[in-house]
Order: C-alpha cells, then structure tokens, then sequence
C-alpha cells in the first residue's frame, strides 16, 4: 500500500502541484487543493481508482472567515481514503457542483447547503430542503449559529414539567 500511496504523492505533485500531505492514518491521504483545481483533481482521482465518494462534508474556520469542503474518497482496489480540502469564502460560500463526476454528491451538497448555507453552482436540487424542512433560522451548523437565542425566539423561556419523583440525596 505504501508504494500506491508514494506513487499516488508524485503523481499529485506532478500534475497538481500539490506540495503537502497527511497521512492521519496508514491507509488515509490528506491533502488540500486550489478551488480552481478541485474540479480537475476530483476528475482524474475518480479515472485512476477513487470511483466512490464516500462523504462530502464542511467544516467552519471562523476565525480566518472560511468554510473547508472536504472530499472523502475510496479506492476499493487498494483500500486507501482521500480527503481532497479546498476552502471557499465564509461571506460568500459559492463552490461548484460536482455532480458530472459523482452523481451521487447531490444530496451531500443539500445537508451541505442547509446547514452551511454553501451554494452549489449546477445542482439543480441543492435548494431544495433535506432534512430541515420547516426550517426559518440561519444554517444551524455554523459557528455562530446560537442555539440558546433560536430556542428562545421560538419556543420562548418554556418550562419542563415532569411526573416523575426526584431522588434527593441518592434516596
């Protein structure tokens, strides 16, 4: 596995001018790309093996006013995973679909879009709602997303009332 995953590194520094790696584990290769070169690297990793896109996902880099896209993909013949990471604007989360190469991403990039509220250029279903349907609030998954202030708005200062006793002092 060592050799596909050198021979996969050259490859990549080759074509793409990557310049750093991770290996999180042995078999798992991390690596991030320019946004204007994700399209191209998805393309040709999918043509030499990673056919599955196992998860596309997001994470929020406030501080620095950025969303990371991460592509986890897996190449049955080999076992190995790629996380492919580009970043995108927080202020204005635009990002191209990827549908043509993995049809399957749509709806990774609906729960990306409900709950991040990244735009998918090209993904027809991508407004469409997923899980969130009756949602009216910002994307809950954002960093400064306070659930505290949404439950209030909604559902005001509510009390709990319940049936059951309370042990007092491990009674």
């Amino acid at each position: 596995m060592m050799n596909s995953m050198n021979n996969l590194k050259e490859q990549l520094k080759a074509h793409y001018k990557i310049a750093a790696f991770e290996e999180p584990t042995k078999m798992q290769l991390a690596f991030n790309v320019e946004p204007d070169k994700t399209l191209d690297v998805l393309a040709y990793l999918k043509s030499i093996g990673y056919g599955q896109l196992s998860l596309l996902t997001c994470i929020d880099w406030i501080e620095i006013e950025e969303f990371q896209l991460v592509y986890i993909l897996f190449n049955w013949d080999n076992g190995i995973h790629l996380l492919v990471r580009t970043s995108i604007d927080r202020n204005n989360p635009k990002f191209r679909t990827i549908e043509h190469i993995y049809p399957g991403v749509k709806y990774y990039e609906r729960d990306v879009h409900e709950f991040f509220g990244v735009e998918f250029e090209g993904n027809e279903d991508s407004y469409k709602h997923l899980f969130l349907e009756l949602w009216e609030a910002d994307c809950p998954l954002k960093k400064d997303f306070d659930p505290l202030e949404f439950s209030t708005n909604r559902y005001g200062n509510r009390k709990y009332e319940t049936n059951f006793p309370r042990k007092v002092g491990g009674e």
